[in-house]
């Protein structure tokens, strides 16, 4: 038991988890400010766009239903308009975190490719080439 709590503290105390513990709080509150932009500045003027209709009072209502011998089965809404905002704060979060993942891509790529300086052997070689080059063209010359 004693080894498995140390295992656990040790995954705990990485930088991986208190990375990813900090990703998914940051991610929460992301998660409700793209709800609050949807529901209270993107919708708002869609509806107003289609005649004042509230995307959250869209619905579908099944009627109730009444079988003889059984209860009376109550009548359903499907809430089609809470799903149509939930689809546009999904596609909203997907586009921001493809140009976070696009810009940091960016960045490791450029830091990865640092100039290539040439090696003390290939600045020798070039000079050879050049003097070689030279010397052929001096001779055709003559």
């Amino acid at each position: 038991m004693g080894k498995f709590i140390s295992e656990f503290k040790e995954f705990a105390v990485k930088g991986n988890a208190v990375d990813m513990a900090i990703g998914i709080i940051i991610g929460a509150a992301f998660g409700k400010i793209v709800s609050s932009i949807v529901d209270d500045i993107i919708m708002p003027p869609i509806g107003w766009l289609i005649k004042g209709v509230n995307f959250s009072d869209l619905k579908f209502k099944l009627p109730s239903v009444y079988i003889p011998g059984m209860e009376k089965i109550p009548s359903v809404t499907i809430n089609y308009g809470h799903f149509l905002q939930a689809l546009l704060n999904f596609i909203i979060v997907a586009f921001c975190v493809f140009l976070i993942l696009k810009t940091i891509n960016k960045i490791t790529n450029n830091q990865g490719k640092k100039p290539a300086t040439p090696s003390k052997e290939e600045q020798l070689l070039s000079e050879i080439r050049d003097l070689l080059k030279e010397k052929k063209n001096t001779d055709k010359d003559n």
